[in-house]
């Protein structure tokens, strides 16, 4: 293990947070394409073990958590011991668990940036979030309660109704159990839906834009459906609609903004206002079942991996 460059942090791992991004490289249908060999992982907990020439804010011994990089390949986080850039580390609240910590700042920025940074959601605002279940869409459910918004959970079936509504959704749709833009044209009424936070795509994007309000704005983050997207047109013209790609990067490569988004998640910690949620919690030998799981989407939350 090389020891940490200039600028660099070494830390000593005791949980890794797993994301889709990682299994999506994997299989090489992610928007990187590492050389290979390469490493994976986005999310890491642990101790420092070293710190590079001119790092001031943190020092051996310290429990930090990584805010992902913006490339996996060149900073993995799946390892014992990984070497960051100083600028990833923060250290996480001391109420939070190894576990907890991994889990956090993927999904939190993640959301933030769309809900909070680009839509400016706020009080009374109703707000859709696709692919509820997973660690973005809770963490997405949370925010909007603290900010005073309306969350609609939309997920494919009921059984994980209660739970949503136990992490604050107001609202939850089956997809595969009710149609769609009827029920949100129920819930929102002649109000609309402000805000749409979608990981899918495909056919839902049409009843998606349908419910929306005039000038709302949809901010697609994935593409989880393998079906044909469609284009809302007469959606988007005759409400002024924005739709809007976004990826977690534009907050990364920005230290106002990244400085922003972690102030605001750590305040929402502290008033115990935010909580991540964890799934299920692997070994570090078990990385294989870990990604399998992860790829089964059965999870309620965030996998995490301990070291």
């Amino acid at each position: 293990m090389p020891p940490p460059a200039p600028g660099e942090v070494r830390i000593r791992v005791k949980a890794l947070g797993l994301n889709r991004a990682e299994a999506l490289m994997r299989a090489g249908t992610y928007i990187e394409s590492p050389a290979l060999p390469s490493g994976l992982g986005l999310e890491a907990a642990g101790i420092v073990d070293a710190v590079g020439a001119g790092v001031e804010d943190v020092a051996p011994g310290d429990a930090v958590s990584i805010v992902p990089p913006v490339s996996m390949a060149r900073w993995p986080a799946y390892g014992e011991l990984i070497n960051v850039p100083a600028a990833l580390v923060v250290r996480h609240p001391p109420s939070l668990g190894w576990e907890a910590a991994a889990a956090l700042w993927m999904a939190y920025l993640t959301a933030y940036g769309a809900l909070i940074d680009i839509a400016r959601l706020g009080k009374g605002d109703f707000v859709v979030v696709t692919a509820a279940s997973s660690s973005v869409g809770l963490a997405a459910i949370q925010l909007a309660k603290l900010v005073g918004a309306i969350p609609i959970a939309v997920t494919r079936t009921s059984a994980k109704r209660q739970a949503l509504l136990a992490q604050g959704a107001a609202h939850v749709v089956a997809t595969a159990e009710e149609d769609l833009g009827a029920r949100l044209a129920a819930i929102a009424g002649a109000q609309g839906v402000r805000v749409v936070l979608d990981a899918v795509g495909g056919p839902i994007f049409e009843p998606l834009a349908a419910a929306m309000s005039r000038g709302g704005i949809l901010i697609e983050y994935g593409g989880l459906s393998s079906e044909p997207t469609p284009f809302p047109l007469f959606a988007a013209l005759s409400k002024s609609l924005t739709l809007r790609g976004y990826l977690v990067h534009e907050i990364l490569a920005d230290p106002a903004r990244l400085a922003a988004a972690t102030a605001f998640i750590r305040q929402g910690l502290a008033a115990g206002a935010l909580r991540p949620v964890v799934a299920r919690t692997f070994a570090f030998d078990e990385i294989v079942e870990a990604h399998r799981y992860l790829e089964s989407n059965q999870q309620f939350g965030k996998i995490v991996v301990t070291v």
